[in-house]
């Protein structure tokens, strides 16, 4: 299965930062698709590659081999573009021994995603030098904000950044906060919010909750901040106002869910 890593503003010689990594793989006329978030360690040959969480994967029946092949090709060809590289050897699951198996915790937490809008156009028109220099300022002033509102920063993806808060109303007034931020860097963010259980394994997170907050962002619309009826549920007694967005299916998530947008 052909992999590729997200480089972005990192380098093929740095260690120690997350990123996106993407994989196809071809049979017959159907293909095969899987990402997500994954951590980089080490450089060169000794380089190693995790899934930061679990990827998703995608299923796509093209009816002939040459459209499969056709959409292989295309879709190599717009990673490609995306500053991602071919990546050589497997990516692998954290391995979690029985102890740590028996160390797995339940938590509760309003889960935060952050995604900066037309990341990949504005990495191309301001160059990677330019662009770095942005992305720093970017997650400076977004952990600025954490900091201030008591929140944890779980994985950063190259263009995003996912967080969590013990409090749904601190994470609300985060993300606002930090489309204001990054105003002023000429950034616009799309913002997602859930509440839910997920499982904690040393600095290890895992969950559909995280996977329903991904696809609450992906809702968003450039500028927008949006959460799922589990947040609004819990701010009954909030002045935040919120705006009926409609119920969503979300990609890959059994059940439906009703968006609201942050109107403050």
């Amino acid at each position: 299965m052909p992999k590729f890593l997200r480089i972005g503003i990192h380098q093929s010689n740095v260690s120690g930062y997350t990123s996106k990594a993407w994989c196809v793989r071809r049979v017959g006329s159907t293909v095969f698709l899987k990402w997500g978030a994954v951590e980089v360690h080490g450089a060169g040959a000794g380089r190693k590659v995790y899934w930061a969480l679990p990827p998703r994967d995608k299923t796509i029946r093209c009816g002939t081999v040459e459209r499969a092949q056709d959409y292989v090709k295309s879709a190599i060809a717009r990673r490609r573009s995306h500053r991602y590289e071919p990546l050589a050897g497997n990516i692998a699951n954290r391995r979690r021994t029985a102890d740590r198996d028996a160390e797995l915790k339940q938590a509760l937490a309003t889960i935060l995603f952050v995604d900066i809008v037309r990341s990949t156009e504005k990495a191309a028109r301001l160059g990677d030098s330019r662009w770095a220099q942005v992305m720093n300022h970017c997650y400076a002033a977004v952990r600025r904000e954490l900091k201030t509102l008591r929140g944890k920063e779980v994985v950063t993806t190259g263009d995003g950044l996912l967080a969590t808060f013990r409090a749904p109303a601190a994470g609300v007034s985060c993300a606002t906060a930090i489309r204001e931020a990054v105003c002023t860097l000429g950034l616009e963010i799309r913002v997602g919010l859930h509440a839910g259980e997920y499982r904690v394994s040393g600095a290890e997170v895992f969950g559909l909750a995280f996977h329903i907050g991904a696809r609450v962002a992906a809702k968003a619309r450039a500028g927008e901040i949006l959460v799922s009826s589990a947040v609004k549920d819990l701010m009954a007694q909030s002045e935040i106002r919120f705006k009926d967005r409609g119920i969503h299916q979300l990609k890959g998530v059994p059940e439906r869910w009703r968006l609201y947008r942050v109107e403050h």
